[in-house]
């Protein structure tokens, strides 16, 4: 249906034969080779081989009730809390965990935090509930803990206590969501349901800026755009996330699993769907003129198709040229102007970051001053570089250090370090196209992410951190699914 067109069916048909050419071609052949050496390269090379297979994921065996757990049953079965709570709706963890990460994007904050407090308890009552019901081992539980642990010692040694509160407590709680959304879904009709959710509220998001932009609805701040520089450009999109910056961060998030989602699916209707929410979410990324993200999604991109299949980068020339040509002028020249320091937006940013390094070389980068704008605004004012104002370090690493200094942000690398063993062990063994995809997209997402972090504090919108913390959860679950049975491991 869709090759009969007559657009889609000449695109399609000058796709294949220009592949076919280029493949012919010796260039083509030459390149293919290149990238056979380097994959067998990959697979042979010990540290890839150590690093995407590590001990503790060998382990898939579910685990008996501990003790403490058995314990902890029993009491409740001693209360009789198992029968007054039989069939009830706040046992159903996917429906709580779920709704807290599909709607994190258009509910406020303090609903945000209602519905995961709520997936908290859920998931806790589940697991007396059901005394018997075995673990299944998880590797991303223990540095997320220790994760939350430094948040909170950061949190009760700040500079400003009362300040770092609020921002540490919440900071802890959506943290552990991780491990929390982990152990809520049990099933991989669940999982597909999940993954399609956020997709389908990304593109109403998308949709939603779109109009923004076309009836200019919103705030705008004058700090988004240099108006010397830019004065074609009038209105940033901000969406839900009331703010272009943070709204290309989520975007880098979503588009890979909307982009697999498009390739794994069936049937016409299914892809012309995800078609569809992946071009208004790309039209809107395009519309919150964030060079960051732009340069975090290509990054994410250029990762998805590398893992995906190395041959398709022959094309990205071609890609790149058709962007070239067919993107306004406006939409080239914010992009092409990254790393010009006479553009205020990014002069302001390196100024920041000068201030921050200097405030962390005079000893604060050891225990750090505590999380939140109250205790950044307490240190920094003494180090800023041209008594410039800031709220955060804008930059997701450095404003780690300063929150809680050089071990908090060692547990955040580690952290990351094993959810990317966990996804390249699931890359080298998983043969099923599906869940390979979607692996890919989880991978691809958070590196595009950690990339625009480097120009901005992602975590800053507190529902942008509960998202990057649910995805985490998502490519846990994605790196254990198997093609068969219902069940995950």
């Amino acid at each position: 249906m869709i090759r009969e067109s007559l657009i889609v069916g000449t695109l399609w048909y000058v796709l294949q034969n220009l592949w076919g050419a280029l493949s012919r071609s010796a260039l083509g052949r030459g390149f293919d080779a290149l990238c056979r050496w380097f994959g067998r390269q990959w697979n042979e090379s010990g540290i890839i081989g150590w690093f995407c297979s590590p001990r503790y994921l060998n382990d898939t065996v579910a685990r008996e009730p501990g003790r403490l757990r058995g314990t902890l049953c029993a009491v409740y079965e001693n209360l009789r809390l198992n029968r007054l709570l039989e069939g009830s709706v706040f046992l159903r963890c996917f429906l709580w965990c779920g709704a807290a990460a599909a709607l994190s994007a258009v509910l406020p904050t303090m609903a945000v935090l209602g519905l995961v407090m709520v997936g908290y308890g859920s998931v806790a009552l589940s697991l007396l509930q059901e005394r018997g019901r075995k673990l299944a081992h998880e590797p991303l539980a223990l540095p997320v803990a220790a994760y939350m642990i430094c948040y909170l010692a950061a949190t009760l040694t700040s500079v400003n206590v009362r300040g770092s509160l609020y921002v540490g407590l919440i900071s802890v709680v959506f943290i552990g969501f991780a491990v929390v959304l982990s152990r809520a879904v049990e099933t991989r009709s669940q999982l597909d349901m999940l993954t399609a959710l956020l997709v389908a509220v990304a593109a109403a998001v998308a949709g939603y800026g779109v109009l923004q932009y076309i009836f200019r609805w919103g705030y705008q701040s004058a700090a988004w755009v240099d108006e010397d520089m830019f004065s074609t450009i009038q209105f940033r999109v901000g969406s839900t996330m009331q703010n272009p910056n943070m709204l290309g961060q989520y975007f880098i998030l979503m588009i890979p699993l909307g982009g697999a989602k498009l390739l794994s699916v069936k049937g016409v209707w299914r892809k012309l769907w995800y078609l569809g929410c992946c071009g208004v979410m790309c039209l809107c990324m395009i519309l919150t003129f964030s060079r960051g993200a732009w340069l975090g999604l290509l990054f994410a991109g250029l990762v998805f198709f590398v893992l995906l299949q190395p041959r398709l980068l022959f094309l990205a020339p071609f890609a790149l040229l058709v962007l070239w040509m067919a993107l306004p002028a406006t939409v080239i020249d914010r992009f092409t102007s990254i790393g010009n320091l006479a553009d205020q937006s990014t002069s302001y940013r390196v100024s920041i970051w000068l201030g921050t390094i200097n405030m962390l070389r005079d000893g604060y980068w050891l225990t750090g001053i505590g999380p939140g704008t109250a205790a950044f605004n307490v240190i920094y004012p003494q180090y800023s570089y041209e008594t410039i104002v800031a709220p955060h370090a804008h930059n997701l690493f450095l404003q780690i250090l300063c929150d809680g200094g050089i071990v908090t942000l060692l547990v955040f690398l580690w952290v990351l370090l094993r959810y990317f063993r966990a996804l390249g062990f699931a890359l080298r063994r998983e043969r099923y196209g599906r869940s390979r995809l979607m692996q890919i997209a989880c991978a691809s997402g958070v590196l595009g992410f950690l990339v625009q972090s480097m120009t901005d504090y992602s975590f800053y919108n507190y529902r942008v951190m509960l998202l990057f913390w649910a995805y985490i959860a998502l490519g846990n679950l994605y790196a254990r699914r198997l093609p068969e049975g219902g069940k995950l491991l």
